[in-house]
């Protein structure tokens, strides 16, 4: 893997998030390993993908707020996520 500064790197998953709907998700463990090796935090790309199965989220998902919780169900893998809002 070739190396890239931080800058580089920033822009490579900004460019990446812009199209995620059409991303495997071996591709977005690619990406989310360049940012933790870079340390450049995800924030609000954490949320277009699910946590366990790293499928990007399609927008027919399930998805319930209560409390001041959302939560997400993803429909490949049943798993459901919680962000606070």
């Amino acid at each position: 893997m070739k190396k890239f500064s931080k800058t580089e790197s920033g822009s490579k998953i900004n460019d990446f998030f812009k199209e995620i709907k059409s991303k495997t998700p071996k591709e977005i463990l690619k990406i989310k390993k360049l940012a933790m090796n870079q340390k450049i935090s995800l924030k609000k790309f954490r949320k277009e993908f699910c946590k366990k199965c790293l499928n990007p989220y399609s927008g027919n998902e399930k998805i319930r707020i209560n409390k001041g919780i959302k939560s997400i169900t993803c429909k490949k893998c049943e798993y459901v996520s919680h962000w606070k809002i």
